[in-house]
């Protein structure tokens, strides 16, 4: 039972962070069921844990909902994540040895070419969380490390639209965030991941008009 939940848990996890339900849409258990060719416990039990997530709501008498999608949230995740990782980015200052810095640095020159206008932008996304986790790793707190990870699930689809127009400075800002720490200057590497994260109302509210408007489109 236990895998048939974790199955049923990952599927339904790729739907709600990828919007394949609308915004605050209330979901048909029944017919995500039959969907998913899954019985209705497990399905239930991993709709459970997506709502202590955040990436579904349970409303008692009504159901599950998916996650609503406003720049007040957008702005919300992205302030919570940049607490996150700064701490991360300031512990992995002090934990992280010099082959583990030898080895995130490899992993910048060998990406760096990638980040173009050429490339798709879900692809610069992942380059850039597995930057962004590789650092959480060399933070050496697994809690952290999970905490980052459940709040890239919820801004990843936001972040795909996002980076359209930022693919030619995140590479950019990642070297900056790497000098600091191979520096072991914890103030500037704090600094710099601030400023790299930081999203004002303006610019989640202009993702999330583009979001509604793709994820709205209708599908031929």
């Amino acid at each position: 039972m236990s895998t048939s939940v974790d199955q049923v848990y990952e599927q339904v996890r790729h739907m709600a962070a990828n919007f394949e339900f609308k915004p605050a849409e209330r979901i048909n258990e029944s017919e995500l069921s039959r969907k998913l060719g899954a019985s209705r416990t497990p399905l239930r039990e991993a709709m459970n844990r997506l709502v202590a997530e955040g990436l579904l709501k349970f409303e008692g008498g009504r159901g599950f909902f998916c996650q609503h999608l406003n720049p007040e949230i957008v702005v919300n995740l992205y302030e919570l994540r940049g607490a996150l990782e700064i701490c991360a980015v300031q512990a992995a200052v002090e934990r992280a040895t010099d082959s583990e810095l030898e080895e995130l640095r490899r992993f910048l020159i060998e990406t760096g070419v990638n980040y173009t206008d050429g490339t798709p932008a879900r692809e610069i996304v992942s380059l850039d969380e597995e930057f962004h986790l590789m650092i959480a790793r060399l933070a050496k707190n697994p809690e952290l490390l999970n905490m980052i990870e459940l709040t890239y699930e919820r801004i990843r689809y936001v972040r795909w639209i996002a980076m359209r127009e930022k693919i030619d400075i995140t590479h950019a800002a990642h070297m900056h965030i790497f000098e600091a720490i191979a520096a072991r200057d914890g103030h500037s590497a704090a600094d710099r991941m601030r400023a790299h994260i930081k999203t004002s109302v303006d610019e989640a509210t202009e993702t999330v008009e583009k979001a509604y408007s793709q994820i709205y489109v209708p599908r031929h």
